[in-house]
């Protein structure tokens, strides 16, 4: 077998940062139509390579080029059995192992689709994958998905939802010196601040993976001059919430819980900036269930937000599982080491390779 740690030290050696994925796509292109039982497409800086079976089973490997900017750590360093490095974890060791998984295994038992996409570190509208659903829907269609997001090479199931929401409150404008003649809005977020930072958020558990629902404040603004009271100020809340509600139950939850600390009659109001959907965990689905037997462990919940949602979104159930400790990623000491790439790769192989005599009625994409 390939050494995995030295095939991720070369991708981690051409820079993708988000944007800018072209020669890391060029490479991943080469390497898979040099492939002969591979159907290969290149959408954009998307990279998508299909078996071609007639299995009546269809699986999603799916991993993102993209990294974020480098933190004095772009050059690739192996010590031992450990790569540092920027993309090391997020997610360029996975990237490997599905490139050494599309180059291997020539008769998988289902049908395998492997996903090379760019722009996942940035915002949502301008992710590959979403490209992809978009413009070729026909080259992500599948039955499920696992995505190698970096996991530890544990099973992290479905993901929790966000939004982004700006709580505006009004005020009046007066000198500083008379105060009383105004209203200050800074002070009026005083309340608004107490009860987010006093927030218990629900702890669900679904399928057997407990979620975590919390809420922060993440940026505040205010103010006009150094000697006028405001009469405008505003809090930037990020909430992360479980799969059991939906974008829209969850907005309602963040609204009723804010209702007592605002006067909607002066002006004050809540605004979506931006939001993206849960997923649930899927692992009632035969592939997703055989993936969590063969890691060994039990699944736990994806506290964060992946890209699973947008599988999720149009019915196919999605995971994440993949090599590298997610606590690092984005971090200037990002790494990965040598037993989790080769932890799965074996779980992959073995899914992808080994008939378990699961269902087979499902329809074929």
């Amino acid at each position: 077998m390939t050494d995995l740690l030295a095939a991720t030290a070369a991708l981690v050696g051409i820079p993708s940062v988000s944007h800018h994925e072209a020669a890391l796509a060029d490479h991943v292109e080469s390497r898979l139509r040099s492939v002969p039982w591979l159907q290969v497409d290149r959408v954009e800086d998307n990279v998508v390579a299909r078996t071609m079976l007639g299995r009546p089973r269809r699986l999603v490997l799916g991993g993102h080029l993209d990294t974020v900017p480098a933190n004095h750590n772009e050059r690739p360093r192996i010590d031992g059995d450990t790569l540092w490095g920027l993309g090391s974890a997020d997610m360029k060791a996975g990237l490997a192992v599905m490139l050494e998984l599309a180059s291997t295994i020539a008769q998988p038992v289902v049908d395998v689709t492997y996903v090379f996409y760019a722009c996942e570190e940035v915002a949502r509208v301008e992710n590959g994958l979403s490209r992809l659903f978009e413009l070729r829907p026909d080259l992500v269609a599948a039955d499920a998905a696992i995505l190698g997001e970096p996991t530890g090479a544990q099973v992290e199931a479905g993901c929790q939802g966000v939004l982004k929401l700006e709580v505006t409150v009004a005020g009046e404008r007066a000198h500083s010196a008379r105060p009383w003649l105004g209203v200050n809005a800074i002070h009026r977020l005083g309340p608004v601040l107490e009860v987010v930072a006093g927030y218990q958020g629900r702890q669900p558990v679904i399928d057997g993976c407990q979620y975590r629902e919390v809420l922060q404040a993440v940026a505040i603004c205010g103010g006009v001059a150094g000697n006028v009271v405001p009469d405008s100020a505003a809090v930037m809340l990020n909430h992360r919430f479980a799969p059991d509600r939906t974008t829209d139950t969850a907005r309602r939850a963040i609204e009723e819980l804010l209702a007592p600390v605002l006067d909607h009659d002066r002006g004050d109001r809540i605004e979506v900036l931006d939001q993206a959907p849960s997923a649930p965990p899927g692992l009632e689905d035969p592939l997703l269930a055989r993936l969590v037997a063969a890691a060994g462990e039990r699944a736990k919940a994806k506290l964060g937000w992946t890209d699973v949602a947008f599988f999720s979104e149009r019915g196919i159930p999605a995971t994440n599982f993949g090599p590298g400790d997610p606590r690092v990623a984005h971090a200037a000491g990002e790494r990965v080491v040598r037993s989790e790439l080769e932890t799965v790769h074996r779980v992959l192989s073995d899914l992808i390779s080994n008939d378990a005599g699961g269902p087979t009625t499902a329809e074929g994409r």
